[in-house]
């Protein structure tokens, strides 16, 4: 049981050092709604949506109220599109209703956002997965709360290079679709490898096909958090260091794990996982890279950044897996272009590439997010990129994924603006040399040797 001193004990973190829950998430499962009839599934999925999440902002804000957290998001994530829309979708423009069905019940239950329009093509498409992919312009673009994810690539079973190829395509044309904001509908879209099925986060979040009906998953936050408590052992060993990041993630994962529960328990919706990531936020002191700083380094992407990241997050880990029944989802520490001050500012002042971006993500929770390019890089350019996050996970056992957003109209040196919590990210360079011959093979790269457990 988790007492009320525990959360008031983090009355500092909340009020000067931007702590806070960053969403609870409920999973709902579609597949009670499968119908050949196009007009009645997207009845079906619009009245499973409203009925399931009817409480879920008044609970959030309730529980918001009574405890003094901050309670940033209220989302919902559905069973993969993809598969609740083979029946019934014949082409790209039907699986489009099925987006604007899932836009108007997160509209109607107050979220902010919804995921889940999704596909899981690790080692082969289907006509259904294919024709979702193809819809993603149109979707992303006619819908405000939809967010998309595609898992191309899996350790167990390789990197399907024909999906990989096909959302290089997408990904432009989404960018294009809304080139009036730079391309900014590619902010909901993440190319996955190893998608995890319990992830409260978006854009990638959707219910997975082994949860049940309904779930409650809850991400934490609080880079600041933990900043400001390696401001206190600032010049000690590493022992020190370590223990000061694994003692504050135990303290931020419980309040995770109180309001999971809590909500759990109003909603009668059952617990599923608390999300331990350190997600930073444009403002100011709640930046992933300015506890990379703190760690000891003049700006983040100096010689040994890699090491103090993988630090940072094995700590996070170690102490959020203490405080919490169910820790799961992406769970580490995100590393965007946009959303983090401190990133920014390294990549303005040159310290931060998109390869140095690509080493770290070795080490973290995700990958390239939220990484503005030039408008004009070509789609196989986009696919190689892709390519190299994929192999990443694959080989390392890993989540890795993608959030490019070609950035229409606008090159190097250049800034996009995406506002709220997006905030803004500065253009980044990248390779262009030509890697059409590669990405353009058919088929899927197998799966590494250490996949064989069996």
């Amino acid at each position: 049981m988790i007492e009320r001193f525990e959360v008031e004990e983090t009355n500092e973190m909340i009020e000067h050092e931007n702590l806070d829950v960053r969403t609870i998430t409920m999973g709902i499962s579609l597949f009670d709604c499968v119908t050949p009839d196009l007009s009645r599934l997207c009845d079906n999925v619009y009245r499973k949506i409203t009925d399931s999440a009817a409480d879920l902002v008044k609970t959030g804000n309730d529980i918001s109220e009574e405890y003094g957290i901050p309670i940033v998001n209220k989302r919902i994530s559905v069973s993969p599109m993809a598969l609740i829309g083979a029946s019934a979708c014949r082409k790209p423009e039907d699986f489009v209703k099925l987006a604007k069905a899932m836009d108007m019940a997160a509209e109607e239950t107050g979220v902010n956002l919804i995921g889940g329009y999704s596909a899981l093509v690790p080692k082969g498409m289907t006509e259904s997965d294919r024709m979702l992919m193809e819809s993603l312009p149109q979707a992303l673009t006619s819908t405000d709360r939809v967010c998309s994810s595609v898992n191309a690539a899996s350790t167990k079973t390789g990197i399907n290079m024909d999906a990989v190829r096909l959302m290089g395509h997408v990904i432009k044309e989404v960018a294009e679709a809304s080139s009036d904001s730079h391309g900014a509908a590619c902010m909901k879209y993440v190319l996955f490898c190893n998608a995890p099925d319990d992830n409260p986060f978006m854009a990638g979040a959707f219910h997975g096909v082994t949860e049940g009906d309904r779930v409650i998953n809850v991400g934490v936050s609080g880079p600041g958090v933990v900043k400001r408590a390696l401001e206190k052992v600032r010049g000690e060993s590493f022992d020190v260091l370590c223990e000061t990041i694994k003692k504050t993630a135990f303290k931020v994962t419980r309040v995770g794990q109180l309001v999971a529960m809590e909500a759990s328990r109003r909603l009668d919706v059952p617990f599923g996982i608390v999300d331990l990531s350190l997600a930073p936020t444009p403002a100011v002191g709640d930046s992933v890279a300015d506890i990379l700083c703190e760690i000891g380094l003049e700006s983040a992407g100096a010689p040994g950044t890699t090491a103090a990241l993988a630090l940072l997050n094995d700590q996070v880990k170690k102490g959020g897996v203490m405080a919490g029944s169910y820790v799961g989802g992406l769970s580490g520490a995100f590393i965007p272009e946009s959303e983090d001050q401190g990133m920014i500012d390294a990549v303005n002042k040159g310290s931060i590439t998109i390869e140095k971006l690509e080493a770290m993500t070795c080490v973290c929770s995700v990958g390239l997010d939220m990484v503005a390019i030039p408008g004009d890089t070509s789609e196989e350019t986009i696919a190689g990129i892709a390519a190299d996050e994929m192999a990443i996970g694959m080989v390392n056992g890993k989540t890795t994924a993608i959030r490019l957003i070609p950035a229409v109209g606008l090159g190097v040196g250049d800034t996009v603006s995406f506002g709220g919590l997006f905030g803004s990210a500065p253009v980044m360079k990248v390779n262009s040399f030509d890697c059409s011959a590669f990405v353009n093979r058919p088929g899927r790269i197998p799966a590494p040797i250490q996949s064989f457990r069996n």
